[in-house]
């Protein structure tokens, strides 16, 4: 007795759809990540060094005062002032165009809590990353909270 051999027939897996409710939480994830991205750089691109800080018009003093020592140094001076101008000039600008970190800070407050609620981020690991402790009190993230 022959027996019928049955192909079996795969069957497309059905296509899954998104829901608007979950792109709209996607979105809003990729939107805190950004927030709290940058204020997190700004934060980082602050922290100077220890001692006086700089400001663009110190640095602009201390590029005349190389200026004037150009004309009288050695070749081998010469070189060393223009490197020691050009890092200068380099800092002045960097500090001139500083991010505006007040609108930052405004909106990493707005989405801070979430954030940390929901990648498990503590009080504390914001608080290395140099945060300050008041930034976050008006954010809602609190020491005890996970």
């Amino acid at each position: 007795m022959p027996t019928a051999t049955r192909k079996a027939v795969a069957k497309k897996p059905a296509k899954r759809q998104m829901t608007d409710e979950h792109k709209a939480k996607l979105a809003q994830g990729r939107l805190e990540y950004r927030v709290v991205s940058r204020y997190l750089e700004a934060v980082a691109a602050g922290k100077g060094k220890r001692g006086r800080k700089r400001t663009p018009e110190s640095i602009s003093m201390l590029i005349a005062r190389i200026d004037q020592k150009l004309e009288a140094a050695t070749p081998i001076q010469q070189l060393e002032l223009v490197q020691r101008r050009m890092d200068l000039v380099a800092e002045r600008d960097r500090l001139s165009a500083r991010v505006d970190l007040e609108k930052l800070e405004t909106d990493f407050v707005k989405v801070a809590k979430a954030y940390a609620q929901r990648n498990a981020i503590t009080y504390g690991a914001f608080r290395e990353l140099g945060v300050p402790a008041e930034v976050l009190r008006r954010a809602g993230v609190s020491r005890s909270a996970h």
